[in-house]
């Protein structure tokens, strides 16, 4: 089991990953959204933002709205790490029930074509 600031680290780079990126096809494929990340082996859940500009760097605070988020991930802590290493491929880890992801289907193949 990976530890929090393992799964801390690789939001971080995952972030940094978002960031490359290009603007044209964010532009054309992001909307604003909310995104949460439920760690349930960890019992932590990680807010962050996505939008034109990218995404923001998540934190363990929730929105100050209280609004639930938009686009909602939940994930093994190992299979984070996994997934932004790219040791784990997002396809074949829905597929096994790995990470299941909770948005609208315009939402999931909007994100689909920025992964």
């Amino acid at each position: 089991m990976a530890s929090v600031e393992e799964c801390r680290a690789a939001l971080v780079k995952l972030v940094a990953q978002f960031d490359e990126v290009g603007e044209e096809d964010r532009a054309k494929h992001v909307v604003e959204r909310t995104v949460s990340c439920r760690v349930p082996d960890l019992d932590v859940t990680f807010y962050g933002r996505l939008h034109h500009g990218g995404l923001d760097p998540f934190t363990e605070l929730p929105p100050p709205d209280g609004k639930a988020a938009d686009v909602k991930l939940t994930i093994a802590s190992d299979d984070l790490v996994a997934l932004v290493d790219g040791k784990l491929e997002l396809a074949r880890a829905l597929l096994g029930g790995r990470v299941k992801i909770d948005a609208s289907f315009g939402d999931l193949l909007r994100l689909r074509k920025l992964i």
